[in-house]
Order: C-alpha cells, then structure tokens, then sequence
C-alpha cells in the first residue's frame, strides 16, 4: 500500500496526487505528448480553428481532447477533415467529450470511429436537484449500455465527473454507485480532479478503492479564493509535484489540461499551465 502524504498546499483541502504516463515519462522528449481539453479555448477556436491549433502545438501540446462535435462533425468539420488537420500538425485527437440522446447514438459513435479517438467521454448527465441512489444506479445502467456500444466500434466509453457525483447516502456517494455498477472493462473514468477537490472529496481514496478505472485525467488548478475559482496549473492550491506517484494505481493513460475560465487570454493560460506542468516533470 503507498504511503499518503499532504498533497494540497492550503489546509482547507484534501490530498491529492495525480500521474502520467509511463512511456511518457521514460521517454521524456522535450515537448512531447502533452494533452489539453479543447474547450479551455472554445472562444480561440470558434474564431479560427485551424490557427488556434497551430499556436497550441507550438507551445508544445500533442495529445488533444475535442468538445466541439455535433452532428456527425467536429468543428463543423467531417471527421476525416479534421483528422487531416490535426495530424498535419503532428497532434492527435485522443478523446471527445459528447453528449447525445439514444437516436443520435449510432451516428456519434461512427463519427468517432472515423476520426480514430481511443476514448469517447461523456462530460456529466442530468440529475434531479435532490438526488437518491436510483438516480445513480440508472445513470450506470446508461453508461454501461454506452460501454457495449462503443466497443463494437473498438473505442473505450468514459464519465467525466464534476461535484455533484460526490453526494452522500450514507457511508457511499454517488460516484461509488458509478464505479461499483459500471463494467470496469468497457466503462473508464475521467478523473477531474479540480471537481474532486472541489467536493471535499480525497481523490487517493478513490485510486486505492478503484485502483486502474482513471485511464483519463483532467489536470486543473483551483485559485485560492473564497469562490475557489479556476487557476493555470502551479498557480493555485493544489499541488501536482507528487502527480506521478500514482501513476501506476490509477490506471492513467493519458492527461489532460483543462481551465474552464480564463482571467485572461486563454492560450496564455494554456502555456503557463504547460510550462509549470512541464518544469514539474521534468525541471526537478
């Protein structure tokens, strides 16, 4: 069993620690497979999207994660499109965050196939204000049948939580009744851990109950301020020095940089969490 440690800079937050991926740790090219969530730059994206992607591959980003299909496209794209796009750059679009209802299910998956993504994300579901067991234990059922799914077209199905997972019943919450319930090989999640911290909740209890479900990450920082608002990563109060700790009993594949609200402009925040990212792996 790995030893905890105080993780968290301030003491009004829990512990934490967060991991990379082995090879990309061992390999260690200088700027090489470092992953964003493209909604951190919708705004840059919706004005230029072809630009916006260049300036972020030259700051050093490989690994990308879409938010932007609808319809069978990515970008007001097709998938094929897009795919030659991202790769001129020698970037790769890795996963999807998409929400779709069961009539635009067959159509969401197979634009997904073609644009060739490992993981296909669903970024939350609804729930009702007040929130009991079922409505977890329904939601899994979902994510399972989505799970099936998506392997028939050989792409893994993941949940992206938020706070509202964390809501308790009892000794459990409701992200246990997802975890428990789900099929651990055709269901993985996406650990936010902003949104993890954010609850209250200690995401290393979460990686020894559930070692290997969090193949994918979302690696944010939280400002300190009474609003706990969103920070480039290294600048806020959760501190990621120990993030390849767990790299193994996570079950990490892949990370990716995420600040939902900017100060100010978004790719500058995009390089500071980069740069401070980077220095963290390897300027230490």
């Amino acid at each position: 069993m790995i030893t905890r440690r105080n993780f968290i800079k301030t003491t009004t937050l829990t512990t934490i620690g967060t991991a990379m991926l082995p090879g990309f740790l061992k390999a260690a090219p200088a700027k090489q497979n470092m992953g964003i969530q493209l909604y951190t730059v919708r705004d840059q994206i919706g004005q230029d999207l072809q630009g916006t992607l260049r300036k972020l591959r030259n700051i050093g980003y490989t690994w990308l994660e879409a938010a932007g299909y609808s319809d069978g496209k990515f970008y007001g794209l097709a998938p094929a499109e897009f795919k030659k796009m991202v790769d001129k750059m020698g970037m790769r679009v890795v996963s999807s965050h998409v929400s779709f209802n069961a009539d635009k299910q067959k159509q969401a998956i197979a634009a997904h196939a073609e644009l060739g993504v490992d993981y296909l994300v669903f970024p939350g579901f609804p729930v009702p204000e007040h929130k009991t067991p079922d409505d977890f234990k329904k939601a899994a059922a979902r994510l399972n049948a989505l799970g099936e799914a998506c392997s028939k077209s050989n792409i893994q199905f993941g949940y992206h939580n938020h706070d509202f997972e964390f809501v308790k019943f009892g000794d459990i919450t409701g992200y246990d009744i997802l975890l428990s319930s789900t099929d651990r090989e055709k269901v993985s999640f996406e650990a936010d851990i902003y949104w993890m911290v954010y609850a209250g909740v200690d995401p290393v209890v979460y990686f020894d109950k559930y070692p290997g479900r969090f193949t994918l990450w979302h690696v944010k920082d939280m400002k300190d301020s009474p609003d706990k608002g969103f920070t480039e990563v290294g600048e806020g109060t959760i501190d990621y020095h120990w993030l390849k700790s767990w790299m193994g009993l996570s079950g990490m594949q892949y990370f990716f940089v995420e600040q939902d609200d900017c100060d100010g402009d978004p790719l500058e925040s995009a390089e500071i969490s980069y740069q401070n990212l980077y220095n963290i792996l390897y300027g230490e």
